[in-house]
């Protein structure tokens, strides 16, 4: 196994301890490696303080599409993970949260009945516990082989994330690369601050489809983090060394 990493934006070769220690990101053109759900739990949460919540909730094969269920244990088994998101409850410099973590590995981070149930209920937790929310988002979008029952997601999670603004429970997200299509309709752009990786493709439908529905060019770093923040869809852009000290000072600044 090589000890060098090529970034796959500047070509420069990393060494992989370099790598390690900058937190996987590009010393020379800071480019964001994507980050794998452990890695971002550990990024984020106190040392053993992640508790991960709902494990009793299984994927189902609502429409019964062929192959389907082979395709989900297929990805188990490549990921290690049961679905697209991990849930849990955990502190963070000492504050209590909630956090979900979305892994663009398995299956693009698509959501289906079982990802939308998950982020669901960490909000209704959120509010019965009175823990902010996190809200680690990295997806392709809906999952086209659950149809009808992906896209109810967005009504469910929605509704949730206006529950928690009532109670005044406040929802955080980061969005890390990529963050587009139904999760970004569904709960995405819904949060209470939206904080970004750099880089980071976000927008709904992809640039490919949207030149050529508008028959037109577009922007020169069109739907990247640093377009959205310019054009007030993201709060502020915000370095892996400084997102865990910058989510703590969410929570302590945004208790009720």
């Amino acid at each position: 196994m090589s000890e060098f990493t090529q970034c796959p934006s500047c070509h420069e070769e990393i060494s992989n301890k370099e790598l390690l220690n900058n937190l996987s990101v590009c010393p020379h053109c800071n480019f964001h490696f994507r980050l794998k759900s452990q890695e971002r739990i550990d990024l984020i949460c106190d040392k053993d303080s992640f508790k991960e919540l709902f494990t009793q909730l299984k994927s189902q094969n609502p429409l019964d599409m062929k192959g389907y269920e082979k395709k989900l244990e297929q990805q188990r088994e490549k990921t290690s993970l049961d679905e697209a998101v991990i849930a849990g409850e955990c502190t963070i410099s000492g504050e209590k949260a909630l956090i979900c973590v979305m892994s663009f590995d398995f299956m693009g981070g698509s959501m289906g009945a079982l990802v939308g149930e998950k982020i669901t209920e960490t909000m209704l937790e959120g509010i019965i516990s009175n823990k902010p929310v996190i809200i680690c988002s990295a997806s392709g979008g809906a999952r086209m082989q659950e149809g009808i029952f992906s896209l109810m997601q967005m009504a469910k999670t929605s509704a949730a994330v206006a529950l928690m603004n009532k109670a005044k429970i406040p929802l955080f997200i980061l969005l890390t690369h990529p963050t587009t299509g139904g999760v970004t309709a569904s709960f995405a752009m819904l949060g209470d601050v939206i904080l970004s990786e750099a880089g980071a493709l976000i927008g709904f439908a992809g640039p490919r489809v949207i030149r050529g529905t508008i028959g037109g060019k577009l922007p020169e770093g069109f739907q990247t983090a640093e377009f959205q923040e310019e054009h007030g869809f993201v709060d502020a852009i915000v370095d892996r060394k400084e997102l865990k000290k910058t989510l703590n000072y969410l929570i302590r600044t945004h208790k009720g």
